[in-house]
């Protein structure tokens, strides 16, 4: 059974390293990728719905207009049981407390790929 990840990033040379990385369980159809590249964009994605089930969201923290730890909030107000990771290349101390105070699943620096593929196996079920 297929289930989707959404990850935003507002770099869209993101998207093309989460496809290289995810490549074998995308031709197997473990895991469905679906990006958005700003905030915005994430919560209406979420808002229409994404098939198949969602499982997680991975977002960046540093974007503009609104960042990571803001999408955070609105997803945890909206979906309190969607678990979110908070994927980043950076990060402090302040930015890891926050993320779990908002209610991130796991806050990962910098992305290592075989540990995230455990994180994400390992993930309640999440409905959309």
């Amino acid at each position: 059974m297929s289930v989707s990840i959404l990850v935003v990033d507002d770099e869209t040379d993101v998207a093309e390293l989460f496809r290289q990385h995810f490549r074998r369980e995308a031709r197997q159809g473990t895991y469905i990728l679906h990006f958005a590249y700003s905030g915005e964009e994430a919560l209406n994605k979420l808002s229409a719905g994404i098939e198949p089930r969602l499982r997680v969201i991975l977002s960046d923290i540093n974007m503009p207009v609104m960042d990571g730890l803001e999408l955070l909030r609105h997803i945890k107000t909206r979906r309190p049981d969607l678990p979110v990771m908070m994927v980043t290349a950076y990060g402090d101390d302040e930015r890891r407390r926050l993320a779990g105070e908002y209610g991130a699943a796991e806050f990962t620096k910098p992305v290592d790929f075989d540990f995230l593929k455990t994180q994400l196996r390992d993930l309640p079920n999440a409905a959309d």
